[in-house]
Parts: C-alpha cells; sequence; structure tokens
C-alpha cells in the first residue's frame, strides 16, 4: 500500500510538474499566429528559400524512399522508437497549406507545431532554432511553391513514456533553449556567416556530438564526435587533430570536400555523403569558404593528460591478415597502403583508419560505399562490400592489419566488434 501510494504521488508530482513546464513554454514560446489573407511571395524570395532548404538538407529526411519530395513519411530509427517525418507539401489538410509564415516559425525557432504541440528534436529545432526570421518566410515561401501532395502524417511509433508531451516537454525543459543567432563582433562577416551555417541551417551537431542516454546534446561537447543513433556511423569530432578536424587544412581543400565529396587524401563516406550529395554541393563557394574558415577556427580539444601505456592489442593473425589485404584490398589501396591519388585513398597514415572508434572502418568493409557522385567528381571510385565474402574474424584480421601496418599505431579489432555491426545491419 505503502508503495503503491509512493510511486502515485511521484507519478503525479512529475505529471504536475511537467504541466508547469508546458504551460511555462506556452507563455514564453507565444507568437502571432494568424495567416495572412494573401501569400505572394517574389519568384527571389522562392529562390532564396530552395537555396536555404538546400543547406538545411530538408529534403533527405522529408521524402521517403520512392515517395514525393518534401511529402514525408520517411522513418527515423531512434532509441526510443520510430518518428515519421512530415508533409511539407502546401497540401491544406495533410500539408502546411495551412499554416502561416508564423506557424512555420514557430516550428524552426520553438519546435512546435501549428496546434501548439511540441516537437520531436529528430526534427533538429536545437539547431534549426538559429534561424532568423527572414531566412524562415523564404524557406516557407519556397515550400508553398511546391506542388501540393495528399499524403497523412504517420503517427510516431515510440515506447512509453517517451510517447507523451509530459516527457518532451521535460526533455526541452533540460536540452532546448530558444535563441536566434548571435553576431559575434569580435569575428568577421564570413566567420559569422560560418557559423551560422554549422550551428543552425546545417545543424553538423545533430551528427557530430555525443548524445547522453536521453538522447540529448551537451553545448560544452559541440562537435566533438559520437555515435550516430541506430545507424552504426561515428560522425568524427570536427575539432580533434585526429579525427576530422581541419585547423591544419588549407580552406579550398575544406571547400573541395564539402562541395566535391572529395579532397586530397579525404573522402566523404556514409550519412556525411548524403550530405554533400544532397546539400553542400550547391552550396555557393562563398558560404563553403565561411564555414571553412569557421571549421578552421575551432578550438582544439582541451590537452589530454599523459597516456597510460597501451594495453596490448587483440590478438590476431597478422600473416593471415597481411594475406587478406594481398587478395582484397591491394589491388586498390596499394600494397604499402599508399593509395592511388584522385581514385582510393591511401590507408596509411589516414585517420579514418587510426582513430579510435571503428565503426565506419568495419562498415566500410562489410558495406562498401562510394564518394557522392558531384559536377566536380561525377564518377567516383567506391569500394566493393565484403559482407558475403569475409566473416568476422577476416573483417576484424584485415581492418588490424591497416591499422598497425606502415606505421599506424592503432589498436586491432575483435570479431565480436564486427559481428555487433553485422547483426544490426538495417536496424
Amino acid at each position: 500500500m505503502k508503495t503503491g501510494f509512493r510511486v502515485a504521488l511521484g507519478m503525479g508530482l512529475l505529471a504536475a510538474c511537467a504541466a508547469g513546464v508546458i504551460w511555462a513554454l506556452n507563455v514564453r514560446d507565444e507568437v502571432d499566429v494568424k495567416i495572412t489573407a494573401a501569400f505572394a511571395p517574389s519568384d527571389s524570395l522562392i529562390a532564396r528559400g530552395a537555396y536555404l532548404a538546400r543547406a538545411g538538407n530538408c529534403m533527405a529526411c522529408h521524402t521517403a524512399r520512392g515517395g514525393e519530395p518534401y511529402a514525408g513519411g520517411l522513418g527515423m530509427a531512434t532509441p526510443f522508437g520510430t518518428v515519421f517525418t512530415s508533409n511539407l507539401t502546401p497540401d491544406a489538410n495533410t500539408g502546411i497549406g495551412s499554416w502561416s509564415s508564423a506557424h512555420f516559425w514557430r516550428a524552426l525557432h520553438n519546435g512546435r507545431s501549428k496546434n501548439g504541440r511540441l516537437l520531436y528534436p529528430a526534427f533538429p529545432y536545437t539547431s534549426y532554432t538559429q534561424v532568423t526570421r527572414e531566412d524562415s518566410d523564404a524557406m516557407f515561401a519556397f515550400l508553398r511553391s511546391l506542388p501540393a501532395v495528399k499524403q497523412a502524417n504517420r503517427p510516431h511509433a515510440l515506447r512509453f513514456p517517451f510517447n507523451s508531451q509530459a516527457a518532451l516537454a521535460l526533455w526541452r525543459a533540460l536540452y532546448f533553449t530558444p535563441g536566434v543567432y548571435q553576431l559575434d563582433a569580435g569575428r568577421n562577416a564570413e566567420w559569422n556567416r560560418g557559423a551560422y551555417l554549422v550551428g543552425g541551417l546545417g545543424h553538423c551537431s545533430a551528427c557530430h556530438s555525443p548524445r547522453d542516454a536521453l538522447g540529448g546534446i551537451r553545448d560544452s561537447l559541440t562537435l566533438a564526435g559520437g555515435l550516430i543513433p541506430m545507424q552504426n556511423w561515428y560522425a568524427p569530432s570536427l575539432a580533434s587533430p585526429h579525427e576530422a578536424g581541419v585547423r591544419a587544412w588549407d580552406r579550398e581543400q575544406i571547400v573541395g570536400l564539402l562541395k566535391n565529396g572529395v579532397a586530397p587524401g579525404a573522402s566523404a563516406s556514409g550519412p556525411m555523403a548524403e550530405v554533400v550529395l544532397r546539400s553542400t554541393q550547391y552550396l555557393t563557394h562563398e558560404d563553403l569558404g565561411a564555414m571553412a574558415q569557421y571549421l578552421k577556427a575551432l578550438p582544439g580539444p582541451a590537452p589530454e593528460a599523459p597516456a597510460a601505456p597501451r594495453p596490448a592489442s587483440a590478438p590476431f593473425n597478422t600473416a593471415k591478415a597481411a594475406k587478406l589485404y594481398e587478395q582484397h584490398c591491394a589491388q586498390c589501396h596499394g600494397d604499402q597502403g599508399q593509395g592511388v591519388p584522385g581514385a582510393y585513398p591511401p590507408l596509411a597514415g589516414n585517420r579514418a583508419v587510426t582513430m579510435a572508434s571503428t565503426d565506419n572502418l568495419v562498415q566500410m568493409v562489410l558495406n562498401g560505399g562510394f564518394p557522392p557522385a558531384t559536377a566536380g567528381n561525377p564518377r567516383p571510385f567506391g569500394m566493393p562490400p565484403f559482407v558475403l565474402v569475409l566473416d568476422d574474424g577476416e573483417v576484424a584480421d584485415v581492418i588490424s592489419h591497416v591499422r598497425t601496418a606502415w606505421g599506424n599505431q592503432a589498436g586491432a579489432v575483435t570479431p565480436q566488434q564486427v559481428n555487433r555491426i553485422r547483426a544490426n545491419q538495417g536496424h
């Protein structure tokens, strides 16, 4: 009886707290939601909105495989269940045809739908809140210019209590504060433009930052690298020189990677290849240059304490691993891991090979992949999948070989690490 009373009392307090948070959010997020009587944007505003929607990569998430562009319905797996993206076409009943520009601004800035319901942060309003009202209105004008598609939004399939507005309100209280991007007076206009694109529309931190058990991002760890939930891809740190930091890169090298998907000694793969394919390749040289300047200026990680002696790598058969590399890899990547300029990346000294996380290496060996096809690299060279050719032990051996050969000094990979990713294919 006492235990049941305590549980009931606790749940009641939680509900009361959540209700208070929702009330507070309603007061804080109050906006004008009157629908304008006439909406006739100029062609230039629509074109600007189309460009900004590219910068935000909106179509990638709001288009189901084989579906109409921007009509939603794409299922996004999360640790808490599946979230389905919404219809952004101007259909009056199933899309945003009955929305005003103020409704759309509230969704980006405050993470609320037209009816005031809190949106799930799979829609990255934690980044989009930085978008200016002018840019929001341009994006809305573009979306309203699209053909209307009648496609009802699918209900999310989230587990309790994550499917409740009360739980979402508490999450927002912990992790979200609305706020438009504020110019840094100590930086030049180009740096500020880059910060706006990377932190706002580009929502780079959504992938390149670690998340805690509740799926939240702590500001102090922004862009420090993190495993993308449910995808088994690691988005490397954009600050660390040991992962994907570009402080020492030439500016045009960064622009080339974002524009073409390839640069000397580097290429975009996995989810980043999709970002280049659908988004960054279409940005202007000026905007890419601004992003490059901002990324080059990111502070590096704090100095690490003297490292403890590295434990011995997991044992692997070095002779067998070298033979596997010779049979399956050397033809493209070279017998010394030197690669082929303009075609196949080097493996010797490649930080994508030697960084602590090995998830991306396992993904590439199992499933292969291509850099994106872009105007600057229309026929990219790719890597074949070995998921049906090599077993877990062989994949582990060949990856261990490339991480320890030719001067590379990284740890070996175990068959168990490979099996974890193989077993989760498609999840």
